[in-house]
C-alpha cells in the first residue's frame, strides 16, 4: 500500500523541492525594481508625458521666456518713468537753469532719447561648415566660428573711443554700467537675451566712428577671422536715428564721488 504524496512521512522529490532557489529570489527582485521605478515615474508625471509634457520647458526655453517678461517690465517702467517726470515737472519749484543743468545730465547718462547721425556694426557667426579662406590658415575650431564676447566689447569701446554720444546694443541703450556679456553663443546684456546677429548702434560724426573702429587692435585681430573664416561683418551709414533712452534701474551700490 503505497503513502499518499502528502502524508507525514513521505519525502519531497527533488523536481518538487521546497527551498528557494538563488535565481527565483533574483527574479522576484527584479520585478519589485520595476514595480518601484513605474510608481515613481508615475509619481513625478502626475498624470502627464514626461517626454513631451510642454508644461516641463527646457531650461532655454525659460531662460526666453524670462528675457522676453524682462523686455515687457522695461517697457512698462519707462512709461511710467515719463508719466512720473511730467507730473514732476508740472510744479517742482526749480528754475529754468535748474532743469536745463538737470536736462544736460540726463543727457550724458543716457536716460534721455537722442537723435543724431548714427553708424552701424552687424556681427554674426560663420556658418557652420566654414573652412579656411585663405592658404595658410588652418582649418577652424568651433570657437573660431561663433562671436565672443571680447569682439562685442572690442566694438563698444572702439565706438566710445570714436566720440559716440551715445550707443545702443539691439535695441537697448547702453548707460555707464551697462555690462556686455555672452555666455555660450548667446548675449547677456541687463537681464535679456539675445542671438546673433549682434547690431551696434552708436550716435556721433560718422566717418570719426568708422576711423575709430579701423584703428582698433582688438578689432584688426576680429578681421582676420572675417577674412579667413567667413565671420560676419558689416558697418553701415543709418543717417538719422533716435536712440531710446535706458530705462532701467539707475541704483549705484558701488560708485565714489570724485573728491
Amino acid at each position: 500500500m503505497s503513502n499518499s504524496a502528502d502524508s507525514p512521512g513521505t519525502q519531497s522529490s527533488p523536481g518538487r523541492t521546497s527551498r528557494w532557489r538563488p535565481v527565483r529570489l533574483l527574479t522576484i527582485a527584479v520585478f519589485a525594481l520595476a514595480g518601484l521605478i513605474f510608481f515613481t515615474s508615475f509619481n513625478t508625471a502626475k498624470g502627464t508625458n514626461i517626454r513631451t509634457d510642454a508644461s516641463l520647458l527646457r531650461l532655454s526655453d525659460l531662460i526666453q521666456e524670462r528675457s522676453h517678461r524682462n523686455g515687457e517690465l522695461d517697457e512698462s517702467n519707462s512709461s511710467l518713468r515719463e508719466d512720473v517726470e511730467s507730473l514732476a515737472e508740472r510744479d517742482d519749484g526749480s528754475t529754468k537753469a535748474e532743469d536745463a543743468k538737470l536736462a544736460a545730465l540726463e543727457e550724458d547718462a543716457g536716460t534721455k532719447k537722442l537723435r543724431g547721425q548714427a553708424l552701424s556694426v552687424t556681427l554674426n557667426d560663420a556658418p557652420p561648415d566654414a573652412t579656411a579662406k585663405l592658404p595658410g590658415y588652418p582649418e577652424p575650431q568651433p570657437n573660431d566660428l561663433v562671436i565672443h564676447q571680447q569682439d562685442l566689447q572690442a566694438v563698444v569701446n572702439a565706438l566710445w573711443q570714436g566720440g559716440a554720444k551715445g550707443i545702443k546694443v539691439m535695441d537697448q541703450r547702453l548707460i555707464s554700467t551697462s555690462a556686455v556679456r555672452c555666455v555660450g553663443n548667446t548675449l547677456i546684456l541687463q537681464g535679456r537675451v539675445y542671438s546673433p546677429p549682434y547690431k551696434v548702434t552708436a550716435v556721433g560724426d560718422p566717418e570719426e566712428l568708422q576711423n575709430a573702429l579701423t584703428a582698433s587692435p582688438e578689432i584688426q585681430n576680429y578681421m582676420l577671422y572675417v577674412n579667413a573664416y567667413g565671420l560676419g561683418w558689416k558697418v553701415e551709414e543709418e543717417g538719422s536715428v533716435t536712440l531710446p533712452g535706458y530705462s532701467g534701474t539707475v541704483d549705484l551700490h558701488y560708485a565714489k564721488p570724485v573728491e
